[in-house]
């Protein structure tokens, strides 16, 4: 925020600009703005909060940039233009249902701002940026919203075109050399997402940096044009089955909800019913909670994983049958299934799990086990069967000799693992992935499952022998 001081009691503000964090997805969206008009970049499907942050600054919204189909989160620019009457640009390169195409250069003005689109292609080819300049400070670019082509530490994924992979890393190098850093160092960049994402894996935990700063640091813009391309080719990414629904409903355009959905609170008599008529019964509790006492056959997958998780295991035609700690950890975890396309829910379990125990009803429970003990017992003469969930790029850091890999995104699609000896431990780098991996496990009729609590860190902790790494 700019700000004037006019004759010692006279305050002008010049620009603002509100960041708007959607957590589990890393998502970073924006309202920005000069006296009484505003522009929003990136606006997720629960849109309310653009329209309660511009008028705030008394403002309104008469422009919505999306700078790329997004893949990890539904988009609210549709609904948001239906909302606010505001014009919807995007990149030219795809054919959106809603909103016009802008060409590269093209400059729309919000008071004293000229907002610049910059086509910037190589994460997507219809990728843009948004060069914000001010009137008031001629000095160059205030800053640029990056979309996924830059990040804090990191640059945007690349492998969305496979059978273009080298075409594509190179459009991205052009797009950041060529396009981005010329902007100047004083710049400042606000990019699409944060530490945490699914679209990269390097970015710093922190969500806004410099075009100066990332020139020095940023490891990707060390490298040469032919070691960048060839650095992105060799890049493991996972690409959640979730991404094909997102991509159709962020070409589509999709409506907001009038309000974020708030599941019912379900008796258990009718969460029961719920069940046996086809819900889903998904626990979002703690791991820990989920391996002492938990509902049969039901899915583990915590809060703070949903964002990343749901996305693989979760169907879209099948209603979702919550058990939370209470009722705000089952909103959260409602919210963040809604900004990923889910949006039928059964309801939840009124009480908690509490009121299913109490209620008579049949229990399940996953053995854990500690680090130092599952060290113990791989030396032994029955040692059992561990099974690694970490991302692939993970497993290549560093992995117990005796492990064998399944990332668990793709658990449920490893036939193989029904043949595979008992016992199974699960494992990761903290037992949270691995407590959902024991769970899925259970769901398919596996029971010599347990789940090492700890797993990675608590071995390094101990200093355990690793395979791989450097």
């Amino acid at each position: 925020m700019i700000i004037n001081k006019v004759c010692d009691t006279v305050w002008l503000i010049i620009m603002f600009l509100e960041t708007v964090r959607s957590p589990g997805l890393a998502h970073l969206s924006y309202v920005v703005g000069d006296g009484k008009l505003a522009a929003v970049v990136d606006p997720r499907l629960d849109a309310e909060v653009y329209v309660e942050r511009a008028a705030a600054q008394g403002a309104r919204i008469v422009l919505i940039f999306e700078t790329h189909r997004n893949e990890d989160i539904v988009s609210g620019a549709s609904a948001l233009a239906a909302r606010t009457g505001a014009r919807v640009l995007h990149g030219t390169a795809l054919d959106f249902a809603y909103g016009e195409g802008a060409e590269h250069a093209r400059e729309e003005r919000i008071g004293d701002l000229r907002l610049r689109v910059l086509h910037t292609p190589g994460h997507t080819d219809e990728s843009i940026s948004i060069a914000v300049f001010d009137e008031n400070q001629p000095d160059g670019a205030v800053g640029v919203f990056t979309g996924d082509a830059l990040f804090v530490g990191d640059v945007g994924r690349t492998d969305f075109y496979p059978d273009r992979a080298e075409e594509v890393a190179g459009l991205l190098y052009d797009s950041l050399f060529d396009v981005l850093l010329p902007l100047g160092d004083q710049a400042l960049i606000w990019p699409a997402h944060g530490a945490g994402s699914v679209c990269g894996d390097g970015m710093a935990d922190r969500n806004h940096s410099t075009i100066g700063h990332e020139r020095k640091n940023n490891p990707r813009l060390q490298l040469s044009r032919e070691e960048f391309v060839q650095a992105k080719v060799e890049e493991h990414h996972v690409k959640p089955p979730y991404f094909k629904e997102m991509e159709r409903l962020n070409e589509r355009g999709a409506d907001g909800p009038a309000h974020v959905p708030r599941p019912p609170a379900l008796s258990v008599d009718d969460f029961a019913n719920a069940v046996e008529t086809g819900a889903l019964v998904v626990d979002v509790r703690s791991a820990e909670a989920f391996a002492g006492c938990a509902v049969p056959e039901s899915l583990a997958l915590p809060v703070g994983l949903l964002s990343g998780y749901a996305g693989w295991f979760l169907p879209y035609d099948r209603p979702l049958a919550l058990i939370g700690e209470d009722d705000e950890q089952v909103q959260e975890a409602a919210v963040r299934l809604m900004r990923m396309g889910f949006q039928s829910f059964a309801g939840h379990l009124a009480g908690g799990l509490g009121a299913w125990v109490t209620s008579g009803r049949p229990l399940q429970s996953i053995p854990a086990v500690g680090a130092g003990e599952l060290l113990r017992r791989l030396g032994g003469d029955a040692p059992p069967v561990v099974l690694d969930v970490r991302k692939e790029s993970e497993w290549l850091e560093g992995h117990l000799p005796a492990a064998r890999h399944a990332f668990l995104g793709r658990l449920t699609d490893q036939g193989e693992l029904s043949a595979l000896p008992g016992p199974l431990v699960t494992f990761c780098a903290s037992g949270q992935r691995a407590l959902v991996a024991a769970s899925i496990l259970r769901r398919a009729g596996r029971d010599d499952v347990e789940v090492c609590f700890g797993s990675m860190q608590a071995c390094e902790a101990l200093g355990c022998e690793l395979e791989g790494g450097a």
